[in-house]
């Protein structure tokens, strides 16, 4: 096995433990959000002075700690195990290791970049995590529709 492959085995497992982790940490929502319309479910400290939730109560919610973190190793990686590379153009693909990191081709880009970015990837043997439609199949695709 070649460094590259073991450092990518090491990876997949360490983002497998961070799913595990996942899978156990609550679901955590803001203070009273299921007691009001007007308030979202998305997360805000608890601060008032006589919060349950602040003083963690029992029966009430879990409050965001530092414990519930995951592992660091898997911070910032798709769920593939590759780092993610944000490309705007052909020149970026040279900055890529195809070993551990996947590239994500940027949304303004557009379709005549884009596919010379795919095409590019390809030949480097780089993972592409939004391929999208290719220009030529997009081309076949209209013309089958128009006849």
């Amino acid at each position: 096995m070649s460094p590259r492959s073991e450092s990518l085995e090491k990876l997949k497992e360490i983002v497998e433990l961070r799913e595990k982790v996942k899978k156990k940490k609550p679901n955590f929502v803001r203070q009273e959000s299921w007691r009001y319309d007007r308030l979202d479910e998305s997360w805000r400290k608890p601060r008032g002075i006589d919060s349950k939730m602040r003083k963690e109560v029992k029966g009430w919610p879990a409050k965001v700690k530092v414990g519930y973190g995951g592992p660091k190793a898997a911070r910032g990686l798709h769920p593939s195990a590759y780092r993610e590379v944000i490309v705007y153009n052909v020149d970026d693909l040279s900055k890529v290791d195809p070993g551990v990191e996947a590239i994500r081709i940027a949304h303004t880009v557009g379709a005549k970049k884009r596919a010379e970015i795919l095409r590019k990837a390809q030949e480097m043997g780089i993972r592409i995590l939004n391929p999208g439609v290719p220009l030529e199949e997009k081309k076949e695709a209209t013309k089958a529709s128009q006849s």
